[in-house]
């Protein structure tokens, strides 16, 4: 079956080869080349290429299939071969050179004036590179929420701002991941989420706190009180008792906030920043409710006693 499938794409590609030469050829009576129809051959191409899992040449497939769909000034087709060589450089483990190409086509795509898929386009590089190169992925999803934000479609661009903010703290990039996450919390504000505003406050918090900058988490809280409701949310209320432990060097009170429901079940990268919190200087412990005695049989000397003591006078 295998070998008759590839006697198959042989003929196919035979075929489609002495198409697209043909195509392209000039003579007495054709001035121009047909790319239009060049561009299809080579399509058909890279279809037989892929079927036969001959990726090398897929690819070269779908980059003539580009180039004469440029010539041919049809930018969305020239980008959609693009995309689809890249594709093939994935299945190659070809990851940097995939991006690339797909960037290449997401800038075409812009330029067609089809920026929802010029979006997608960068999402999709985003996601198959972010296990292995998180730094370019933030990259490609801020350029992703970028392009949503100028067609003023911000619930996909707040979303795609999280996902570069969720990275940015996994590598420990935290001025960073203060800006991007202030610029999220903006774009809630703006859609009037402000619950969601409410969670954004905790992280930053947790952010500010990890780069021990006690101030300007306490700028954070301070500035989310004009958010409606936040002042009397349970956030709030947690906020401060956080802020407080932390001022006061108190380890036991930063920890038991901070292993609250309300942030151990935020996202996974906030969650884990308040678990790993650990006050300035290591921490005090709480005082004892009750003093010790100092020794056996002694006791601590009553009120009545310290008057007795001066009864008679000084004398």
């Amino acid at each position: 079956m295998a070998r008759i499938l590839t006697y198959k794409c042989g003929w196919e590609l035979l075929l489609n080869v002495s198409s697209f030469h043909f195509s392209l050829k000039t003579g007495f009576l054709k001035w121009k080349p047909d790319y239009d129809s060049a561009a299809s051959e080579y399509g058909k191409a890279a279809v037989a290429f892929k079927n036969a899992k001959q990726f090398e040449q897929a690819k070269d497939a779908c980059l003539r299939e580009a180039v004469a769909h440029e010539n041919n000034r049809a930018l969305f087709h020239a980008a959609k071969a693009y995309e689809q060589a890249g594709m093939m450089l994935k299945e190659m483990q070809k990851l940097p050179e995939a991006i690339q190409l797909i960037e290449k086509a997401s800038t075409m795509y812009l330029e067609n004036g089809t920026p929802d898929t010029a979006a997608m386009a960068l999402e999709r590089a985003g996601k198959l590179i972010e296990n292995v190169d998180p730094e370019k992925a933030v990259q490609l999803y801020q350029q992703t929420a970028n392009v949503f934000e100028n067609e003023e479609r911000l619930r996909q661009a707040v979303e795609l701002l999280g996902k570069a903010s969720r990275l940015l703290v996994r590598g420990r990039r935290f001025d960073e991941a203060a800006l991007s996450i202030q610029k999220e919390k903006n774009i809630y504000k703006e859609i009037e989420n402000y619950p969601t505003c409410y969670k954004k406050t905790i992280a930053q918090v947790l952010v500010h706190l990890h780069r021990s900058d006690y101030v300007a988490a306490e700028r954070c809280v301070r500035e989310s009180y004009s958010i409606p409701g936040f002042s009397g949310s349970e956030d709030c209320a947690a906020l401060e008792q956080l802020l407080e432990g932390y001022d006061q060097q108190d380890q036991d009170q930063v920890s038991e906030v901070c292993n609250s429901p309300l942030f151990k079940y935020m996202d996974n990268d906030y969650a884990k920043l308040g678990l790993s919190l650990v006050v300035p200087g290591g921490g005090i412990k709480k005082k004892s409710a009750a003093p010790q005695a100092k020794s056996e049989g002694a006791t601590a000397p009553t009120a009545e006693e310290d008057e007795d003591e001066y009864a008679g006078g000084l004398c």
